[in-house]
C-alpha cells in the first residue's frame, strides 16, 4: 500500500508537499483497505496530527492547497484539521471548502484528527461509554461531592475539549475532567 501512496503523491506529503513523505496514515474510522482511505505524510504533519501542540499552527496553512485534493482521505483529513485549528484563516478556509455528502459524513465521524478523549489510563473514550470516578470531585454549583468509585453511564464527549466529558451524577448533568475517570 505504501508503494501505491508514494506513486500517487510522487513521494511528497499529501498535506504540505514536503519531500520524502514516508508515513502512511489511515483516516479513521476506515480500515486502510484501499489507498483512498489513507494519506501519505511527512513526519512533521504526522506528529502534528498525533499531538496538535507539537507543530506550529502556521505549518497548517498548507491545508489551503490540500483542501482541493481529489483524494477522498486527503480531503477528509484536511477538513478535520481545519476544524481543530481555532484561527480566523482556518475558519475562512473551512467556509470555502466543499465536499460530497459521503465525505462530509466521513469527516464528521468520531476518531478524527482532533485530540481524542482519553481516560486517566490512556484508554480512548467514546460517546455513550461508562466511566468510574477515580477521585472525589467537588461539583461547583451543584453543592455536593461526586465520590470516588461513582459510575457515570452514557457519557457525552465535549467536542471542543478532549480533556472534558459530560455525564449525570446524582441526577445532575456535570462536566468532568477525563484525567479523573477510568473507562469501565
Amino acid at each position: 500500500m505504501i508503494t501505491e501512496l508514494t506513486q500517487r503523491s510522487a513521494g511528497k506529503c499529501e498535506l504540505c508537499e514536503a519531500e520524502n513523505a514516508t508515513v502512511m496514515h489511515i483516516v479513521s474510522p476506515k480500515t486502510g483497505s484501499s489507498a483512498d482511505e489513507c494519506v501519505l505524510l511527512c513526519h512533521t504533519c504526522d506528529s502534528g496530527i498525533q499531538n496538535t501542540d507539537s507543530v506550529d499552527v502556521n505549518h497548517w496553512r498548507c491545508l489551503a492547497g490540500s483542501m482541493w485534493s481529489e483524494v477522498p482521505a486527503v480531503k477528509v483529513l484536511t477538513k478535520r484539521l481545519l476544524q481543530s485549528i481555532k484561527t480566523d484563516w482556518a475558519e475562512e478556509l473551512l467556509s470555502s471548502m466543499w465536499m460530497e455528502d459521503e465525505l462530509e459524513e466521513w469527516a464528521a465521524l468520531s476518531g478524527g484528527t482532533a485530540a481524542q478523549h482519553k481516560d486517566s489510563n490512556g484508554n480512548i473514550l467514546n460517546e455513550g461509554d461508562s466511566v468510574v470516578l477515580i477521585k472525589d470531585l467537588d461539583v461547583k454549583g451543584g453543592g455536593f461531592t461526586a465520590k470516588r468509585g461513582t459510575a457515570v453511564r452514557n457519557i457525552r464527549l465535549v467536542p471542543d475539549n478532549a480533556g472534558q466529558i459530560e455525564g449525570r451524577v446524582e441526577g445532575q448533568q456535570i462536566v468532568i475532567l477525563t484525567q479523573y475517570v477510568k473507562k469501565q
